[in-house]
């Protein structure tokens, strides 16, 4: 897979180069959560632009501020030599709880977390003319495992047509620390939160089905025999692929026809 991860990393850095040069934006910025998706795109955006013009945010709330995760993302920012601040969102995470409708469940109470961090990297976007450069995979992406306007609110996704098991072949390939690419995924939803324990499947399992749904287009059970994972968990990933098209659309907007101006 070398040639083949050289020729990937080669295009990915043009397209953050294009992307951020047809924008006219002064360089990026990205959200850093210690994990191995934000971490490597950091690591293609400093080859892709200069360390100068890529600026790191790490939002932890107040309970992980001292954690792995956020010792990991100070300690990438520094290797890699870009600016970076540590903002905790627990007071802005508070504020906005006091304002949810009474019976609003534990996921929403979750999802204000992301939409937090993308409000702020925006803002710093703004005031910076950055453009933001979005940390998900295609794993993640095609199954809607993200919030929407939250961490699926970015400008360009420069690994977005990575499966996660490319991900982290790239992410060794790079230099990503080791113990990055070996920590347990997690979105930072709740206290313990993983992402394969949400998701209910393994990244190793989910890319293997999700190749044969998407990429050799075969049925359920066609999916189910190439993978050899249980025709149940390949139903389930489908089912999920379904329900997240919301997510994966541009807002439709009414095709009534507008009154005459002139």
């Amino acid at each position: 897979m070398e040639p083949q991860l050289e020729q990937i990393k080669t295009e990915i850095v043009t397209f953050i180069s294009s992307t951020v040069g047809d924008a006219g934006a002064n360089g990026v910025v990205v959200g850093l959560s210690g994990g191995i998706d934000s971490s490597l795109v950091a690591t293609l955006c400093v080859r892709a632009l200069g360390k100068e013009k890529v600026l790191g945010l790490i939002m932890p709330e107040e309970h992980q501020k001292d954690g792995g995760h956020t010792m990991n993302a100070v300690a990438l920012a520094e290797k890699l030599g870009i600016e970076h601040k540590l903002i905790v969102i627990s007071p802005m995470v508070a504020e906005l709880e006091k304002h949810l409708p009474k019976n609003a469940g534990e996921l929403s109470k979750a999802n204000i977390r992301p939409r937090v961090r993308m409000a702020l990297l925006y803002e710093h976007s703004n005031a910076l003319n950055l453009l933001v450069a979005g940390t998900g995979n295609k794993s993640e992406e095609t199954i809607g495992y993200f919030t929407k306007w939250g961490d699926g609110g970015v400008d360009f996704l420069p690994i977005g047509n990575l499966y996660k098991t490319h991900v982290r072949a790239l992410a060794r390939q790079v230099g990503v620390p080791q113990g990055i690419i070996d920590a347990p995924p997690t979105a930072g939803l709740w206290h313990g939160q993983t992402d394969e324990g949400e998701m209910g499947v393994s990244y190793e399992k989910l890319d293997r089905i999700l190749y044969c749904l998407v990429e050799l287009k075969l049925t359920e059970k066609g999916a189910a025999e190439k993978s050899g994972e249980e025709f149940e968990t390949v139903r389930k990933v489908a089912g999920m692929m379904r329900k997240a098209g919301h997510k994966l659309r541009v807002p439709p907007v009414c095709k009534v026809r507008a009154p005459r101006l002139l």
